[in-house]
Parts: C-alpha cells; structure tokens; sequence
C-alpha cells in the first residue's frame, strides 16, 4: 500500500483522491511514520431508492391480520 506524509495528504488531498477513486487502490496517510488513516475506494453505490418495492411479491398474507389476536376477554387491561 502506498503511504503518504499527512503534510503532503493536505496538500494534495483532491489529486490523491480523484488517483484512489480511479486506481482502486488504497493510500495509507502516516504522521511522523506512523499511520493515521486509510483512504479506501468507495465499495459500490446502490441507489438510493432501489430498495423500495425490492420485496414486492415476495409475501403472502394469510389469516386474518385485523383482529386481535386474543380474545378481549383474555385481556388484562380491560378486567376490572
């Protein structure tokens, strides 16, 4: 992995973005050799609204999903 001085990070920040963003590959930023950071290429974007409806006529209702479940008179909340 390549490495770069936080200093020369700073300014060049955009350049060594844009090179990550094409190259796919990842830069390591060090500070006095040490490391601080990794800047990674973005994993694939989805878009955003891809997901709505992704499930559609994947379910099945059966029975009733109105009524309760219990009865009312099982109910604690209504005994007296």
């Amino acid at each position: 992995m390549e490495e770069v001085a936080i200093s020369e990070f700073k300014a060049k920040c955009l350049a060594l973005l844009e090179r990550v963003r094409s190259t796919k590959k990842p830069i390591r930023v060090t500070r006095f050799g040490k490391p601080v950071a990794e800047v990674i290429p973005p994993t694939s974007v989805q878009e955003r609204g891809s997901w709505i409806g992704s499930m559609k006529h994947s379910l099945k209702i059966t029975g009733d999903i109105i009524s309760p479940a219990n009865d009312a008179d099982e109910w604690e909340v209504l005994r007296d």
